[in-house]
Order: structure tokens, then C-alpha cells, then sequence
């Protein structure tokens, strides 16, 4: 869903999407790491999205966007591919874009 409300209006500007999910609840924990593929499209993305609300979910939340201490789909990959959650469900590990189309979970 989340990646529906993006395509809206910024499909193929990214290339790295992580969405944390507590394993527990199976529920996202409220945030997400996305990757732009140049840095001029952040701007776009983040008057598109920052401090709107996400109309297509039940939710009063209101999206707040921040850079990353990990930067670059290089950067992110390195981190995240020895991480614990590559042991957990594929459904929930990164996926790397490649134009507008998922190439790859994290391996």
C-alpha cells in the first residue's frame, strides 16, 4: 500500500524501499528508508508527502520526512544485508528497484 500511494506521483524515482515491520504484531513500526535515484527528485517527493496526512489509510498520522544516517542505495544494501531481518519473512526484507520495477530483495 505504501508503495501504491508513492507511484501516485513518483513512481520510478527510487530505487531502495525498506519498510521495518514488528514481527510481532505483523504491523509496520511507522517509518520507512527509501532511496531516491537523484538527489533533485527529493524535493518533489518531500513537498508531495511531508506533513500529509495518509488519506488512503485509517490513519490521523502525518508523515514527517528526514534524511537518513545511512545514505546511497549502495550504503543501505551494505547495511541492511547482514542485518538480523534477512533471517526473517522475504516479504519483509528490502527491495531494490530498478526504473519502476522491484529487481531484487536484499541478499
Amino acid at each position: 500500500m505504501l508503495l501504491a500511494a508513492i507511484d501516485e506521483t513518483h513512481k520510478g524515482t527510487y530505487d531502495f524501499v525498506y519498510l521495518p515491520i514488528d514481527f510481532k504484531n505483523k504491523c509496520n513500526v511507522g517509518y520507512a528508508f527509501i532511496n531516491m535515484v537523484s538527489y533533485s527528485l527529493i524535493i518533489s517527493f518531500y513537498q508531495t508527502f511531508n506533513g500529509k496526512k495518509w488519506e488512503k489509510f485509517n490513519s490521523e498520522k502525518v508523515a514527517s520526512l528526514a534524511y537518513a544516517r545511512i545514505q546511497g542505495k549502495a550504503a543501505l544494501v551494505s547495511h541492511f544485508q547482514n542485518s538480523s531481518l534477512m533471517n526473517e519473512d522475504k516479504r519483509c526484507r528490502p527491495i531494490l528497484f530498478q526504473g519502476s520495477e522491484a529487481a531484487d530483495q536484499v541478499v
